[in-house]
């Protein structure tokens, strides 16, 4: 038997059924037979003279078949679905449900603003007295944590805390649209707060204004109902899932890069966690991170919406979340795929015999940071030690270590490009007693880029303290800042 997935506008004329297993062998036998099972949906669904409306349209499985001339009596098979969907403007006025004992009461001024929510019998009162009791903790306060900030103080969260320690660069303005080209060179949390709070004045923001570690995530999540992963950095991403893991709070997990995001609900108690998808992070250099390697500007918008949305079912109580899936979209496609997940009885966070017990040092997990032995006084040079020993013409090689579309963008005069990832299998390009000097954008990549020279025998290779950002501002203006 064919099935029909019935939208949330029309549910209310079948009992709240979204999804109803009807009989026929055309999608025009499948509709009658919805009809003649709950007869209030025939004025919906059809005209007077029996046509069915020109605004409701019939996919068969994934298929749009209104164009089709008889798609009435398009096939249909067992197994086959049928989804009705209609032009939508807004909602259906229901009755709240009855109000939950022991939760703040809502003042005038919120009614006001949160009618469009009490309305809604999955929400109600009840269910914005509970976004008004909750609290939710926002790591990160920029390409996700934009929209997340924006839509969980717009909902009515009574207590969002956010985390960051960044300030607010011109090149975030694409795609953090919690800030203006006013807000540059500001504080985000400074900047943040006050959009947000024009937004919601009924929300308690809470200003984190740190680095998150391992010596305080524990203790600043312990005054929070959910944590949401708005990070940019996999020494962060798995902080947040250990601590979430140690604290018993379910990890609201998003993740962009170029075209592509994925979304879950991480939470050890009820599910896996992040560590029984992703048990070690990738090596260093193979992923980059949006500041490497770019972003749509508008991607974070939609996963940052989706994160919230999963934040506001988990509150209210309604729907399904998504823990035990992975939600993975493609811009580029317009596609979501979704995945099932399994919790990792081997995990060494959130099995029933952990071998981690407490959190660890992250940087050093996920290989980012350099290693100790090769650091030293000579292991950096600044730009106006590079500057002068150009000008003195010293036998000396500038290796971009950034991606080539970076190298296009702006580059030092006569420097050598070799991406990161590309480094160690093109090592023999480069003579072991030359003098190196290594850059990037910002100084991390070509850290990371001498530690491994020095550890295959480069010993002269140095490092320029902040990339080619520093060449910029600080020696020469023509090279553009991105």
């Amino acid at each position: 038997m064919p099935i029909i997935h019935v939208p949330t506008p029309l549910r209310r004329f079948t009992g709240e059924q979204g999804e109803i297993e009807v009989e026929g062998a055309t999608v025009e036998e499948a509709l009658r037979d919805l009809v003649r099972r709950h007869p209030a949906l025939e004025r919906h669904l059809y005209t007077d003279d029996g046509r069915l409306r020109s605004f409701v349209n019939v996919f068969v499985n994934d298929e749009d078949v209104r164009y089709l001339a008889a798609r009435e009596r398009s096939p249909v098979a067992q197994g086959d679905a049928l989804s009705i969907v209609p032009s939508i403007a807004g909602g259906v006025a229901a009755e709240p449900p009855a109000a939950a004992a022991g939760l703040p009461e809502l003042e005038p001024s919120e009614i006001r603003h949160y009618s469009r929510h009490l309305i809604m019998p999955e929400v109600g009162t009840a269910g914005q007295r509970r976004l008004k009791a909750s609290r939710v903790l926002l790591i990160g306060a920029g390409g996700l944590g934009s929209p997340l900030g924006l839509y969980l103080a717009a909902a009515g969260v009574g207590r969002l805390g956010l985390v960051d320690f960044d300030v607010v660069d011109e090149s975030n303005l694409h795609r953090q649209v919690l800030y203006g080209r006013s807000d540059v060179g500001r504080p985000k949390i400074q900047a943040a707060l006050e959009r947000l709070h024009d937004v919601n004045p009924h929300v308690n923001l809470v200003p984190h204004e740190t680095r998150l570690t391992s010596a305080n995530a524990l203790e600043l999540f312990a005054d929070y109902d959910i944590v949401v992963d708005g990070t940019d950095n996999f020494p962060t991403r798995y902080l947040v899932n250990d601590a979430c893991v140690l604290a018993g709070k379910p990890n609201v997990y998003g993740s962009i890069f170029r075209f592509e995001g994925q979304v879950s609900i991480f939470w050890g108690a009820r599910g896996p966690c992040y560590r029984c998808l992703f048990p070690e992070p990738p090596p260093p250099g193979l992923v980059p991170s949006c500041a490497e390697g770019g972003v749509l500007g508008v991607l974070p918008g939609i996963i940052g919406a989706l994160q919230a949305n999963e934040v506001v079912k988990l509150v209210v109580g309604v729907g399904e979340p998504l823990i035990g899936r992975l939600l993975l979209f493609d811009a580029l496609k317009l596609r979501f795929r979704e995945l099932k997940l399994r919790k990792d009885p081997a995990c060494p966070v959130c099995s029933e015999h952990p071998t981690q017990r407490g959190l660890i040092d992250y940087e050093q997990f996920c290989g980012v940071a350099p290693q100790p032995e090769a650091m030293g006084d000579d292991f950096d040079v600044q730009a106006e030690e590079l500057k002068r020993w150009l000008d003195e013409g010293r036998d000396l090689v500038v290796l971009d270590v950034r991606t080539p579309l970076e190298h296009d963008i702006a580059h030092l005069e006569g420097a050598r490009l070799v991406p990161l990832q590309e480094l160690r299998d093109r090592l023999g390009e480069l003579d072991p007693a030359a003098t190196i000097v290594a850059h990037c954008h910002t100084g991390m990549r070509s850290a990371q880029a001498v530690s491994f020279l020095r550890r295959m025998g480069y010993d002269r290779a140095r490092n320029l303290a902040g990339g080619i950002d520093a060449w910029s501002t600080r020696i020469d203006p023509a090279v553009p800042r991105y």
